[in-house]
C-alpha cells in the first residue's frame, strides 16, 4: 500500500540531498509508481509568511500517515522543522529520521551529519523528560541503503502509529 508521506527538512542547505531522497522510487527498476506520495511543501515555503507558513505545513500534514526528517547538518535547528514535528506527533503521524548528509549535493560534496532533531524535543509526564529520539527511530540513507528501505521504514513507522 502506497502512503502518503511528508517530508520535513532544511530547504536551503539540503534541497539537493533531499530530492534525491524523495525521487529515489522513480529510478528504481521494475517500481511502476510510488511506495509512497510526497506532500511535502519547500516549493512555496520560501514565499510565504508566518502564518501562511503554519497554514501550508497544517494543510501539508492532512491525509498523511507518516512524516520523514531528512536530517542535514543544521536540520536540529530550524525551527519550521521543529513545528513539522511537534503537529506531526500531536496528529498521531508515524515519525522517523533519515540522515541525509553522506549524499553528494550539486557540487559532489558530502556534509557533516547533524544532530538529531528528536533529541532536542521531549515530553513531560510525571515530571520525566522522554526525548522523541528515545520514540522514533532514525535510519543513515548511505549506512541503512535507504534506496532499498525508504519503503518498509516508511510502513513500519505508519503501522507504530496505528495507520
Amino acid at each position: 500500500m502506497a502512503r502518503r508521506a511528508f517530508f520535513s527538512f532544511h530547504y536551503q542547505r539540503d534541497i539537493w540531498r533531499v530530492n534525491q531522497v524523495r525521487n529515489s522510487w522513480v529510478v528504481q527498476p521494475g517500481i511502476q509508481q510510488a511506495v509512497w506520495y510526497d506532500a511535502s511543501l519547500w516549493e512555496e515555503a520560501k514565499t510565504k509568511g508566518n502564518t501562511a507558513l503554519k497554514n501550508l505545513i497544517d494543510d501539508g500534514l492532512k491525509n498523511t500517515s507518516v512524516t520523514v526528517v531528512l536530517i542535514g547538518t543544521e536540520t536540529y535547528k530550524r525551527e519550521w522543522v521543529k513545528y513539522e514535528i511537534e503537529q506531526s506527533f500531536v496528529r498521531e503521524k508515524g515519525l522517523i529520521g533519515i540522515y541525509i548528509h553522506g549524499l553528494k549535493n550539486v557540487l559532489g560534496q558530502t556534509d557533516i551529519k547533524g544532530e538529531n532533531p528528536f533529541s532536542t524535543i521531549s515530553l513531560e509526564t510525571n515530571n520525566q523528560k522522554t526525548y522523541f529520539s528515545n520514540l522514533y527511530p532514525t535510519y543513515d540513507w548511505i549506512l541503512n541503503e535507504g534506496y532499498k528501505n525508504i519503503a518498509s521504514w516508511i510502513e513500519e513507522a505508519a503501522k507504530r502509529a496505528g495507520r
